[in-house]
């Protein structure tokens, strides 16, 4: 049978309770544009909000005034979301544990996770958000995804628990090496210091 090839995330949409607090969340704490709102067209009740993380894809939100916000955790079990992960700068990612603080929202303080670093706190609705800083580039015309792959089989094959710095170095090296070619013959070239 013939796959459904995706391309990407079109969009995601949430349950929210009233307009403001989504506004107040998604634009005011994580600077996602407010782009526009209409009806939700499957629920006159309620209206959907649509936001920018960043990318030119959506998040939006499905609001309805007599909901109010409780931040216990959204459920976890098989079939429910369990966090949603946005991607940050280095520079954005330095200054992330204190805004947090800042503002009074509990967190995770910051976690290794190998190829990335990360944070975790939740929403006003109690769902888990991450704040996501890559440790690496990709070189010209690769992806992220591209590098984690190659890393994969490197860190594999080396037979290490997790993706680390040098799986992700010399992924990096191999991508290059594959993308630009080289007219050496050699690919074990002298040290030019020995």
């Amino acid at each position: 049978m013939l796959k459904i090839q995706t391309q990407g995330v079109h969009h995601i949409t949430l349950t929210g309770a009233d307009r403001q607090t989504s506004i107040d969340f998604w634009e005011g704490v994580l600077g996602m544009p407010f782009l526009f709102e209409q009806p939700n067209l499957d629920n006159p009740e309620e209206s959907h909000l649509y936001f920018d993380p960043g990318d030119g894809r959506l998040i939006t939100i499905f609001t309805d005034e007599s909901r109010t916000p409780n931040r216990r955790r959204t459920p976890t079990e098989p079939g429910c979301v369990h966090h949603l992960a946005f991607i940050v700068s280095k520079v954005v990612w330095n200054q992330a544990q204190s805004r947090i603080e800042a503002r009074g929202i509990g967190h995770s303080g910051p976690k290794d996770r190998g190829f990335m670093d990360s944070i975790y706190f939740k929403d006003p609705l109690g769902l888990l958000i991450e704040l996501a800083c890559y440790k690496f580039d990709p070189p010209a015309g690769s992806t992220h995804a591209e590098v984690l792959a190659e890393a994969h089989k490197l860190r594999v094959a080396a037979g290490d628990k997790a993706i680390g710095d040098i799986h992700l170095a010399d992924a990096i090296e191999a991508l290059v090496a594959r993308k630009s070619g080289s007219l050496s013959s050699d690919r074990s070239p002298k040290n030019p210091y020995a």
